[in-house]
């Protein structure tokens, strides 16, 4: 009988030394392929990266080519997104955790947010052109761009400011509410302030998120060729993705090359933004001691 124990025991022991040696592989080969894909990217865009190519508009000769128009509709997407998924996505955030009474309706309602997370991205695209495009007629501009990358995120930042606002004690809460400030007071004032590093994390991690999504963009109408960056919301547009998927396509070296060049300027906007994000929480978190 105890022969068979050590047996047994040796075979576990062999599992989790094959398991150890599988998942280290995986991960190499993952970062392998990583590692040669932006080495590809590196090597045919890098030389391409100058002033005039950030200050060109696109045009049908590679080499007069440039991402201004996409760089510049990227910056306003970005900006009318945050200005509507950053209000609405916190705000819930708050209501479903602090307010919300737990009951059947609230376990749907919190598993439907957390399912929502999952969707392909493409769904969010048929759902805003529908609703935006077609029955609001906003058309193919750049606040149903806004308004359909705002659905996608809206799961994300919802999810990481309720893990955000669950991670405030909540003796902190009962301190409040004994010193005689009302709920709204004690959020507003304690709970908010604690929990902002998680908050805006989350939320500044589903706008790099967001800022790479193609598919959404193509089905609502994004313009693949387009000279000029939008003035006002309700004008045409074109972004990064956008501008990257139409260079592609086509068959000229060049315009590969230009396609290289974009790809980085995109890795590199969101690099930046992640590394905010990380640089925030951390900052924040230094400065709050329970």
């Amino acid at each position: 009988m105890r022969q068979k124990q050590v047996r047994k025991n040796k075979w576990y022991e062999y599992q989790d030394k094959s398991y150890k040696f599988i998942a280290l592989a995986a991960t190499g080969i993952g970062i392998l392929v990583l590692v040669v894909l932006l080495w590809d990217v590196f090597s045919d865009g890098f030389s391409r990266i100058d002033l005039k190519f950030l200050m060109d508009s696109s045009s049908r000769k590679a080499k007069n080519a440039g991402i201004y128009a996409a760089l510049g509709g990227t910056l306003w997407i970005m900006a009318l997104t945050t200005l509507i998924a950053f209000p609405i996505g916190i705000g819930a955030g708050i209501y479903l955790e602090e307010y919300n009474t737990k009951g059947r309706m609230s376990n749907l309602l919190e598993i439907n947010i957390s399912n929502l997370a999952g969707i392909p991205s493409i769904i969010y695209g048929l759902l805003g052109l529908e609703i935006f495009s077609r029955t609001l007629m906003l058309g193919d501009t750049a606040i149903t761009g806004a308004l359909t990358l705002s659905l996608l995120i809206l799961p994300i930042i919802i999810v990481s400011t309720r893990e955000a606002l669950k991670t405030v004690p909540y003796n902190l809460r009962e301190a409040s509410l004994a010193l005689g400030a009302t709920k709204w007071q004690t959020i507003w004032y304690q709970i908010l302030p604690a929990s902002i590093p998680g908050i805006v994390t989350g939320a500044i991690l589903a706008i790099s998120r967001a800022i790479g999504e193609t598919a959404p963009l193509i089905v609502i109408g994004a313009a693949t060729y387009i000279t000029s960056v939008p003035s006002w919301p309700n004008e045409s547009f074109t972004v990064l993705p956008i501008q990257i998927f139409y260079w592609i396509g086509k068959p000229q070296h060049d315009f590969q090359v230009n396609a290289a060049a974009a790809i980085i300027i995109l890795l590199a906007i969101t690099f930046i933004m992640n590394g905010a994000a990380v640089y925030l929480r951390y900052r924040w978190q230094k400065k709050i001691k329970w």
